[in-house]
């Protein structure tokens, strides 16, 4: 049987991960290093993890490209949380006999409920009138309807669909596109399919739910931007790489866009001094989309499974390359 001697769990902002797994069900003589900061880039990652033979991964905080797998000489298991990592080399894992692992996909519903809280603040100001309020003003912003509204929904899959139907609940016209949009499936959600041109121009709220590939990066670009009303908002719980920063952060200071909320960063944790810190009408969460007790009991439970199963000889969850 493989022998585990030191396992990692990285990334644990808030450390919280032995309240979701019982850890103590590691193998005898099996000792957990928890790592609640961010290591930085891959120098600092293979510097810091190269006594590991066990590394747990909380999706994709920490990357693992094929330079930093080859300096982690012990490393036997590498466990991901979710069914798959953009940020693994799992062929190069592969290739040095590391199996990587992975967990049941959750935060799906999460996410699409953090979207519209995020709509929310943005359409009635909801964090600047909070802060108003505890610096002694009243009512300083007038906000805008939803009911009657448009929804540009980028991605109807399963996030974007949850998106959509709550859009529809409150009243709004629900538009949706993408490159492989299903237009029977939009249309038994209650959703019109239409163009992209057309969603970015006309729509009130735009919301991004497209899986980050070669083909999405830059997805909404100046281009695109430019397409969109002046009060337009965008919304994106996806990925960073979705949207080209520059062009974003140039339509919000120009205010050629009418604002934007954003869950997901070009750099994680956002660095100091992030021209984001200071842009002008946007709403920013920390990566929020997946951070509940639900999400993390499925994530953090399995990934404990995931180390017993290899301690036994059977690994389960495998990710092929």
């Amino acid at each position: 049987m493989p022998e585990i001697r030191r396992v990692a769990i990285l990334d644990d902002y808030q450390g919280i991960s032995h309240r979701y797994a019982d850890w103590s069900a590691l193998p005898d003589g099996a000792r957990l290093t928890v790592f609640t900061e961010h290591l930085g880039g891959p120098e600092e990652v293979s510097a810091a993890l190269k006594p590991f033979d066990v590394v747990v991964a909380m999706r994709e905080r920490t990357a693992f490209p094929a330079e930093v797998l080859s300096a982690l000489p012990n490393l036997r298991l590498l466990v991901t949380t979710g069914p798959a990592n953009a940020a693994v080399d799992v062929a190069a894992a592969h290739r040095q006999g590391i199996v990587v692992s992975g967990t049941r996909a959750a935060g799906l519903p999460s996410t699409a409920e953090l979207t519209w809280g995020l709509i929310h603040a943005l359409t009635r100001s909801i964090p600047a009138e909070e802060r108003s309020l505890r610096e002694g003003a009243w009512q300083r912003t007038v906000g805008r309807d939803l009911c009657g509204a448009r929804l540009g929904v980028i991605g109807l899959g399963n996030v974007g669909g949850r998106v959509a139907r709550v859009g529809l609940a409150f009243g709004m016209d629900v538009v949706a596109w993408s490159d492989n949009l299903d237009a029977g499936h939009a249309e038994a959600l209650g959703v019109t399919p239409v163009g992209q041109g057309e969603l970015l121009a006309t729509s009130d709220v735009v919301t991004l739910h497209v899986q980050l590939s070669p083909r999405t990066t830059g997805l909404i670009g100046r281009d695109e931007l430019a397409l969109m009303r002046r009060d337009a908002l965008l919304v994106n719980t996806s990925r960073a790489g979705l949207v080209d920063e520059r062009a974003l952060l140039a339509a919000l200071d120009s205010g050629s866009l009418g604002g934007a909320a954003l869950d997901v960063h070009p750099a994680e944790p956002l660095p100091a001094g992030s021209p984001w810190h200071t842009a002008p009408r946007t709403v920013l969460t920390p990566h929020l989309g997946y951070v509940t007790a639900g999400t993390y009991r499925t994530f953090y439970g399995d990934a404990l499974d995931d180390v017993l199963a290899y301690a036994a000889g059977e690994p389960v969850r495998v990710i092929a390359p």
